[in-house]
């Protein structure tokens, strides 16, 4: 299962997204915000990071106006490998070799048909493993402090 959440400004992206998760049959739930009024993307962000840390959801979608601010706040929590993309290889490779678990976009930066490209690759795409564990592995050790 999927965890989606934006800010007032990812909100009309995010419904596009959903409708898109729908007509796949992917099964999804909504951490808010649920509309255009205004909302703080640390929250969101936050509140998706710990639904994938804890294990619960597989992976996340995050939206914010550029995506950036949300990606942040989402990389903040212990275990999350949150990736602000906007094009097909960045959604691809952060599967392949950064074993991404989140996925954010910006509203204000790519259109709804790019971000359903992105959603799909993302959520299509396994890590490779191998010499990206290693380094995967590196990312606790940072937060740790022993790196």
């Amino acid at each position: 299962m999927i965890a989606i959440g934006s800010d007032h400004a990812g909100f009309p992206l995010k419904e596009e997204i959903r409708k898109y998760l729908d007509e796949k049959g992917i099964a999804y739930k909504d951490f808010g915000t649920y509309s255009t009024d205004r909302a703080d993307y640390p929250k969101y962000g936050a509140i998706v990071a710990h639904a994938v840390a804890s294990g619960e959801y597989e992976k996340g979608i995050l939206v914010c106006g550029t995506g950036i601010g949300i990606s942040i706040a989402a990389n903040k929590v212990k275990g999350i490998r949150a990736a602000c993309c906007s094009d097909y290889f960045s959604a691809k490779y952060t599967r392949l070799h950064n074993d991404a678990n989140i996925l954010c976009m910006g509203a204000r930066v790519i259109g709804g048909g790019a971000a359903c490209e992105l959603v799909d690759v993302f959520l299509n795409t396994e890590f490779e493993g191998g010499r990206h564990a290693e380094r995967i592995a590196m990312f606790d050790d940072i937060y740790d402090g022993k790196l």
